[in-house]
C-alpha cells in the first residue's frame, strides 16, 4: 500500500562534523516538488540534494556530491517506506571530513530514511470512478453515504429531475456503497461506471 506524508516532516544529524537537515513534504505535482526544494533549500549550505517520486514519475539531484551518492538514496528511501506524492530534501554543510561515496550515501539515503519513518503518513487510496443519479431530496444522504465509504464526490450537475453525480470510490467500498444506496432509494439508485 502506497502512503503519502500528512504534512511537513523534518530530521535533523550530525555525522563526522557535517550537519544533515533532511526535509520532507506531500506533492500532488511537479511544481509543488519544485516550489517545495526551492523554498527550502539553503544556498549557504554546501549542497541541497534532493528527490520526489509522484506515481510514475520521479526525479532526484545530487547538487556537487559525486554521482549515485545523495538523489538516489533519497530516492531509495521514498521508496523503501513505500511513499507516494513526496518530496524529500537533504541539505549538508560540509564539516572538513571526507565520507567517501558509501558515507555519502548512508548519510543521505539513511537521513531520508529517518525523516520519512518518523513521518505521520496517510494511506493512498487507489480509486474507481462511477457516477449515478439521485434526486433532490436524496442528495445530503447520499453524499454521506459515499463519505462513510472513504468516497469522493468529484462532480455535481443538477438537472431538472434531480442530481447526476461523478463520484471516486475504493474498489473494496463499491458494493457496500451501492448496498446503502439501493437501501435509501428503495433500488433507483444505481452506480455505473
Amino acid at each position: 500500500m502506497p502512503f503519502t506524508l500528512a504534512g511537513f516532516c523534518e530530521h535533523r544529524e550530525e555525522i563526522r562534523k557535517s550537519r544533515f537537515i533532511t526535509f520532507a513534504a506531500p506533492i500532488t505535482s511537479p511544481a509543488d516538488a519544485q516550489a517545495f526544494i526551492d523554498q527550502h533549500s539553503d544556498l549557504n549550505a554546501s549542497h541541497n540534494c534532493w528527490a520526489w517520486k509522484l506515481g510514475d514519475q520521479y526525479r532526484s539531484y545530487d547538487d556537487g556530491e559525486p554521482g549515485g551518492t545523495a538523489g538516489r538514496p533519497i530516492l531509495a528511501a521514498i521508496e523503501a517506506q513505500a511513499c507516494d506524492q513526496v518530496a524529500v530534501l537533504v541539505i549538508r554543510w560540509y564539516g572538513g571530513i571526507q565520507l567517501g561515496t558509501g558515507g555519502l550515501a548512508r548519510a543521505y539515503g539513511g537521513g531520508a530514511n529517518k525523516c520519512l519513518q518518523n513521518a505521520e503518513k496517510i494511506e493512498l487510496i487507489s480509486r474507481v470512478a462511477l457516477r449515478c443519479s439521485c434526486g433532490f431530496a436524496e442528495l445530503a444522504l447520499v453524499k454521506l453515504r459515499v463519505a462513510e465509504c472513504a468516497g469522493l464526490v468529484n462532480e455535481e450537475r443538477f438537472t431538472a429531475n434531480g442530481v447526476d453525480l461523478q463520484l471516486a470510490v475504493g474498489e473494496a467500498q463499491i458494493e457496500t456503497l451501492q448496498t446503502h444506496l439501493a437501501d435509501l432509494s428503495r433500488g433507483r439508485i444505481l452506480l455505473a461506471r
